[in-house]
């Protein structure tokens, strides 16, 4: 199964739907008219079919009957009662669930047909920077998997994994947007406490990560590399290291990963929702 000339249907049209969307039709691998989606909000609809172009239904069994590939892009509290109402619906289609913490276990308990995979995007995708990992399914079609990234790819990078590891990835890069937000926000206050301005701060804060990111996917470098390319002797750089290391950064964002996995586990055990 090859992307061109099948048509994909999203049910859900919140963020991470309308990051896929937009995704698509910037790189232009499916036409918007092969485009559709369902929502619960019906202004939301009338917002994606003017920006987008694409097809709008109310739905969700009528959706998975006129596409290819269907995106489960719905809340996982709400996904049950979605696979419920679309099973009879499903022979013979690629099912791609966006789902944080649900496993393909506990999809196939309410979805017994077409075919399945899991997988974990990220926020980021909304500006085509997403990262996304995708876990390999037991029960795929030749071409399935290569589907699924080609569209994942239209925002961001993609990695294939083994559906174990799903929850780490939750931990890491499903929930490090969050992270990162934290830290922008930090240096950017630490710029103001030191007489910048607002504005001027955010831009340097937010510019800097973006670009140390970039430097670091492109060259290759492990990260001590770059720390040592502008960490020079007595200077100013090791100065703010030592600061951050006795305040425990580095030990506190490998213990947020840690933490956001074990609570991603425990959702998909079904644990305090």
């Amino acid at each position: 199964m090859t992307i061109k000339g099948k048509k994909i249907g999203f049910l859900g049209g919140g963020n991470m739907g309308e990051a896929l969307i937009r995704g698509i039709v910037k790189t232009g691998i499916v036409p918007p008219q092969e485009l559709f989606v369902t929502d619960v909000r019906l202004d939301r609809l009338e917002e994606l079919s003017r920006t987008y172009g694409l097809h709008t239904l109310s739905d969700n069994a009528l959706l998975v009957r006129r596409v290819d590939v269907v995106i489960l892009a719905v809340k996982p509290q709400i996904l049950k009662a979605v696979l419920q109402e679309i099973a009879p619906a499903t022979p013979g289609k690629l099912l791609v669930s966006i789902a944080a913490g649900v496993s393909t276990t506990e999809i196939r308990r309410h979805l017994p047909a077409g075919t399945l995979i899991r997988c974990m995007p990220n926020t980021p995708a909304l500006v085509l920077e997403g990262a996304t990992a995708l876990a390999r399914g037991r029960d795929l079609a030749p071409g399935d998997l290569e589907t699924a990234q080609a569209i994942f790819e239209a925002v961001g990078r993609v990695v294939v994994l083994e559906e174990e590891h799903m929850d780490a990835v939750t931990g890491l890069s499903g929930s490090g947007p969050a992270y990162i937000a934290l830290v922008v926000e930090a240096l950017a206050d630490g710029g103001v406490k030191v007489g910048l301005d607002r504005q001027t701060a955010m831009t340097l804060a937010t510019q800097t990560v973006l670009g140390s990111a970039r430097l670091l996917l492109e060259t290759g470098a492990h990260p001590g590399q770059l720390k040592d390319m502008v960490t020079s002797p007595g200077g100013t750089s090791i100065a703010g290291i030592h600061t951050l290391e006795a305040g425990g950064l580095r030990r506190t964002l490998i213990d947020a990963v840690e933490r956001a996995t074990l609570r991603s586990r425990e959702l998909g055990r079904g644990e305090g929702k």
